[in-house]
């Protein structure tokens, strides 16, 4: 299974909006600018934890993002299924049933493909865990110089811009 870029991005901008606080809210330009990404493709990743509720928006020159919900109540899997979409990243097609399977005896695919019960069991278990995590499990198993890095980039990035 591989994920978007746009999950890492995602969940470090949470991360970046956590640390930063709710003082005011943070341009995509700002955001971007912290971890060098393209501001466009930025906001539609931006735009679409809004939609999820992990994000609020603001707009206008002052305007910009935040959290919505507070650190404890954001999950890795909120961040990963606002961007990548609730869709299973498996599906069965029932291909056991073409082909050599055409010729079958009655009631043989009776039961789930066993393929299919294996690939969802494992996929619950990454939902699960991914649901277990929330940002502020990622902000404390963060070294605080991370914190304090992107604090002091945004002050200088915000000094500049005044």
């Amino acid at each position: 299974m591989q994920l978007a870029k746009g999950v890492e991005w995602g969940l470090h901008c949470c991360l970046a909006l956590a640390w930063l606080g709710d003082a005011e809210p943070v341009p995509t330009a700002k955001l971007a600018a912290i971890f060098d990404l393209p501001p466009p493709y930025l906001n539609k990743r931006l735009q679409a934890l809004v939609r999820a509720g992990v994000l609020s928006s603001s707009p206008g020159v002052r305007g910009g993002f935040r959290l919505a919900r507070a650190p404890e109540r954001i999950t890795l899997m909120d961040v990963v299924v606002a961007i990548e979409g609730p869709d299973d990243p498996f599906r069965c097609t029932e291909i056991r049933q073409h082909g050599a399977g055409a010729d079958a005896e009655p009631g043989e695919f009776a039961q789930p493909c066993g393929i299919a019960t294996a690939m969802r069991r494992a996929e619950l278990a990454w939902r699960r865990e991914l649901a277990a995590q929330s940002l502020a499990d990622l902000m404390a198993a963060t070294p605080p110089a991370s914190a304090d890095r992107v604090r002091r980039y945004y002050a200088r990035l915000s000094a500049t811009a005044t």
